[in-house]
């Protein structure tokens, strides 16, 4: 059993007076009562300043919109206008794509080299299982309900209505899908690894007018990102396996995740900026805007329905199998936590409140949750994944792409491996959707319109994060009171089979006047019989 951690004092708290020896109250508080107005002022300008990012991007938005709406009604422009119109927001786009080759390969590395199965032990491995379980069950849920409720639908035969494409007289077979399972294999495991930075394999057909049609599979530009996944965390748990011999690389990886980290939050700074020219130009060319607008609130409500369903009835329900107690009970118990990861969007800024709640209010010990909670806020994302698996098949919807059975695999599969290591800020799911939209060939241009409405999707997204860390936490506690008592039944067993060697004698019958006890020396057991008076 692993020991409670010291207690030390809360932050923000001073330290006991020297006199009285009783300690003060919270700094916040003081000011705030001492300063009346000026203190609720101060609050403001920190919760201000604590969503100053969320801030700009509604801002950007809306005057995106203005701006858009304004440039369409302009008439026919210059190739040069819109060649400078929209280059703030190419230089976003070609900013996140550069940052995922290092955010691909160090936060992966350094994701599965933390994890040590030996350190772990099984409740370690029990919460990993259950948490690539919940994953894997919220990627399915938001593809599923992507393909049924199809919120891009409507806008693409829009598009395809005014593109007016022809066919070539001749159609060239679409791949089998023999030949996209072999695909994904050749992908996962990369001939050249610097290529796969770049390139990926695929197989497509050639018509020839004498014999039919051959497979002709050939490298094409776009980078192998599920190549690369597979090795980072193959890699990754090689490091570990070495031990203090790969420990020197294990904290490189982690100083390049870090490193890189500051990076994408330097660029999220920049995205406002972007965002506003990214959606000016999307509306400006836009035929109908409003069924563009209903495309765009399908997608909101088919994320927000996805996440209700997945943390209040599939979370609850495992919960429920598992543990026979009310799952809404223990939900009632983290509602602040949830709140807090609503109004701060950060799964990391909510965990010091979270190991609260779930120790005081749901019994939780501390040894699980300030073991499980800190491995959950970093590889458990439920949400991020429900997320990125609806708005992948939404951009496919608008591009009028028809996803495969293959292409739903690889889906699946990003989704759950980039939860490995994925940073736990506001924002972060958006760099991992762009991972999974160069995974099947998709334009990445097209996350400028899940970038304008982020900042809600991105606080439902955090809520089941840290709601699936908290169920996490509950079943392993379970789980442990379970082993407890198996482990003491054993002792009890062992207990009563302890005797003495010399048992007392067995009770005389009393009361019964037919029987008669024999007096007189004693005989063979066998032969001894009780003389009825009869």
């Amino acid at each position: 059993m692993v020991a409670d951690p010291p207690k030390t004092e809360p932050k923000g708290f001073t330290e006991p007076a020297a006199n009285d020896g009783q300690a003060l109250g919270p700094r916040e508080d003081q000011v705030v009562t001492s300063g009346g107005s000026c203190g609720s002022w101060n609050q403001v300008r920190r919760c201000l300043r604590a969503n100053l990012l969320v801030l700009l991007t509604v801002v950007a938005v809306a005057i995106g919109v203005v701006l858009g709406l304004g440039v369409s009604r302009a008439g026919a422009l210059s190739p040069q206008f819109w060649t400078v119109f929209n280059f703030p927001g190419e230089l976003l786009l070609r900013l996140l794509k550069m940052i995922i080759l290092p955010l691909v390969v160090c936060s992966l590395i350094s994701g599965a080299a933390s994890l040590d199965p030996s350190a772990l032990g099984r409740l370690g491995a029990w919460a990993l299982l259950f948490f690539l379980v919940t994953t894997l069950l919220a990627s399915a849920l938001g593809v599923g309900l992507a393909l049924t409720l199809q919120p891009g639908a409507a806008f693409a035969a829009i598009n395809s209505s005014f593109e007016g494409v022809t066919g070539s007289g001749e159609e060239i077979p679409s791949k089998e899908v023999l030949d996209s399972f072999l695909d994904l294999a050749r992908n996962i495991f990369p001939s050249n690894l610097v290529s796969a930075t770049f390139r990926s394999y695929s197989t497509s057909y050639q018509l020839i007018e004498i014999n039919g049609t051959l497979p002709n599979g050939k490298e094409i530009e776009g980078m192998n990102i599920l190549g690369l996944v597979v090795f980072s965390i193959i890699f990754g748990g090689v490091l570990r396996k070495l031990g203090p011999e790969g420990e020197l690389l294990i904290h490189f990886f982690n100083s390049f995740n870090d490193a890189t980290m500051v990076l994408v939050s330097w660029i999220m700074w920049y995205a406002p900026v972007g965002i506003l020219f990214l959606v000016a130009s999307q509306i400006a060319k836009m035929q109908d805007v409003g069924k563009f607008f209903i495309s765009l609130g399908k997608y909101i409500l088919c994320c927000l329905l996805g996440h209700a369903i997945h943390g209040i009835l599939v979370l609850p329900l495992i919960y429920f199998l598992f543990t026979r107690k009310n799952p809404y009970r223990f939900l009632w118990g983290i509602m602040a936590p949830l709140a807090t990861a609503f109004g701060t969007s950060s799964s990391s800024a909510t965990l010091p409140l979270m190991m609260k709640c779930v120790e005081e209010k749901n019994g939780v010990a501390k040894h699980i949750s300030r073991f499980i909670l800190p491995i959950g806020a970093t590889v458990n994302m439920d949400g991020a994944a429900l997320f990125q698996c609806v708005a992948t098949v939404f951009i496919a919807q608008l591009n009028g792409r028809s996803l495969n059975f293959v292409d739903i695999i690889i889906i699946l599969i990003m989704a759950t491996a980039s939860s490995v290591g994925a940073a736990g800020i506001p924002a972060g799911g958006i760099l991992t959707l762009a991972i999974i939209l160069e995974a099947i060939s998709l334009p990445v241009r097209e996350i400028s319109l899940i970038l304008a409405v982020d900042w809600l999707v991105d606080r439902s997204c955090t809520i089941l994060n840290v709601e699936g860390d908290a169920f996490g936490a509950g079943l392993l506690q379970s789980y442990v009171d379970r082993t407890k008592i198996q482990s003491m039944e054993p002792k009890l067993v062992q207990f009563k089979s302890e005797v003495p060697p010399n048992p007392l004698p067995a009770a005389i019958e009393e009361g019964n006047p037919l029987l008669k006890q024999y007096q007189g020396p004693p005989r063979d057991a066998a032969t001894c019989e009780k003389e009825s008076v009869m």
